[in-house]
């Protein structure tokens, strides 16, 4: 279906984007958890998933002043969707007009202050609890928001809602189980998702979807990971890579989590009987598990090589 283009923020009289039960149960849910929320962010930085330093952003407290003119608020989840994301960025920034963009993983932030353009701001998403939610958007006032694919905080978007800021969807995903889930509580998804002003879907299938569970105005835009620019790299490096791995044939494993790499070096090995001189490269979704990647190739028979660590291919080194 087609919409029609977005006026401004609708005030909070209009019936549609006041908090129903859903939002307040949630909200409710929210403050009693909020007492150990401190705590379940201690334990994150213990694991390496927090920037220890910048924890007040995650409780809403912002770190940088809210710069003049008019604000979009960007929110993408972690590395991937923040890729996709990049070029829309740049495309909305603009003399008088900002970005803050939040994620919520340490590797996007990282990614972040490398690539995001100038006018462009980042910060650690709140925890999707009332205090957090509301200490953040009172700092940074929004004029409009736009979380990206499938990272839907209802806290969150409540709030947006009741201060009638407009809320749009872009490269708009879900997946079948995702789907399947909500459909068992269509009252609850058709209370969320109707209060959506605007959803981009990446294809037709996630479109029909959305539309299923109750949004109003969906539009078929495509996927913006189709559009992103190559990624950068450092030519010299990728020439060094190049020069150690030599004329081996090489298996790549991107992206992997937690059971996969078993599977993989399984696969590998076997590999290795039909194709003499497999090197397998392994690159973890959540790098922090690198050293682990270590000890279980080591344990499966090969011979390693770490990146990070800065050591160097061999002959001989299998992953």
């Amino acid at each position: 279906m087609t919409a029609a283009p977005l006026s401004p923020s609708s005030p909070v009289s209009d019936p549609r984007r006041r908090p129903g039960g859903v939002f307040r149960l949630w909200r409710g849910i929210g403050r009693l958890l909020t007492p150990f929320l401190g705590l379940w962010l201690q334990r994150r930085v213990q694991r390496g998933k927090e920037d220890p330093s910048r924890l007040g952003e995650r409780h809403g407290l912002a770190s940088r002043p809210r710069p003049e003119g008019r604000l979009t608020w960007v929110h993408a989840a972690s590395v991937g969707e923040t890729l996709s994301v990049l070029p829309l960025i740049r495309g909305l920034v603009g003399p008088g007009h900002s970005v803050l963009f939040t994620s919520g993983t340490l590797t996007s932030a990282e990614l972040a202050a490398r690539r995001l353009p100038p006018g462009a701001i980042h910060q650690f998403v709140p925890l999707d609890a009332p205090g957090p939610a509301a200490a953040f958007l009172d700092h940074w006032r929004p004029d409009l928001v736009l979380f990206v694919e499938s990272d839907l905080w209802p806290t969150l978007i409540g709030e947006v809602m009741a201060r009638g800021i407009r809320f749009c969807v872009v490269n708009a995903r879900m997946s079948d189980r995702s789907f399947r889930g909500w459909r068992r509580f269509p009252r609850t998804a058709r209370e969320l998702f109707s209060r959506f002003d605007l959803v981009f879907a990446r294809s037709a299938e996630d479109a029909l979807r959305f539309e299923a569970l109750g949004s109003p105005a969906v539009i078929r835009a495509g996927d913006l990971k189709l559009d992103a620019a190559p990624l950068p790299v450092d030519p010299a490096a990728l020439e060094a890579l190049r020069a150690a791995i030599g004329g081996r044939p090489v298996l790549v494993a991107a992206s992997t989590h937690p059971g996969e790499d078993e599977q993989i070096l399984s696969a590998a090995r076997l590999a290795e009987e039909h194709v003499p001189g497999l090197m397998t490269i392994l690159v973890p979704r959540h790098p922090e598990r690198g050293a682990a990647l270590v000890d279980l190739a080591w344990t499966a028979g090969f011979t390693v090589a770490r990146r990070s660590a800065g050591e160097r291919i061999q002959p001989g080194t299998g992953v």
